[in-house]
């Protein structure tokens, strides 16, 4: 198994896209919760990341909503079947943890949905932080809450393309509705 890594500039610091065996498997900010040690993103070399660093380019565009790229999710296969249900939730638009437990046929395990969530290796590509509490609010994000809320302010035309808020766009409150 083979392990490369590149970084990229982002409206939200620098990024850290890691492949295994020339795919995707991972893609952390730069204050990722559950990153792991840089050691084991191997050397870095830009070459197997050209399309994940386009497809990158064109989201903080605004100019891509769907990410088209192929996947190495390591984890178990109920984290997989969460990751797998997040990029099914539309740009632009929020799931409770409730939710996407029900549409996985389990509405009881919203705590392990949020839980899987959490672990999730692959940010902004595999969206996450499209993922809220039950009345809309902002839970936590592997990132950081901060870059949640703007990241959903962005996808939601709410921020310029910098997905940077704009001077009085979303308070601290700030609830999403849920789609």
């Amino acid at each position: 198994m083979r392990r490369q890594h590149t970084l990229t500039d982002s409206p939200y610091g620098t990024l850290t896209l890691v492949a295994t065996d020339g795919v995707l498997s991972g893609l952390y900010l730069p204050q990722h919760r559950h990153r792991p040690a840089e050691e084991t993103f191997g050397e870095r070399d830009d070459r197997p990341f050209g399309p994940a660093l386009d497809q990158l380019a064109a989201y903080f565009a605004g100019d891509l909503t769907t990410f088209d790229l192929p996947l190495h999710q390591a984890g178990t296969p109920f984290q997989r079947t969460v990751w797998d249900a997040l990029v099914r939730i539309p740009y632009g638009e929020t799931r409770s943890y409730g939710q996407l437990a029900a549409a996985l046929g389990n509405p009881g395990a919203s705590r392990a949905v949020g839980l899987a969530n959490g672990r999730n290796p692959i940010s902004i590509v595999v969206p996450c932080h499209r993922v809220v509490g039950a009345n809309g609010s902002l839970t936590g994000y592997a990132g950081g809450v901060s870059t949640k809320k703007a990241l959903l302010a962005f996808e939601r035309g709410r921020t310029g393309a910098t997905g940077v808020p704009e001077s009085g766009a979303l308070g601290e409150d700030t609830l999403f509705a849920l789609s």
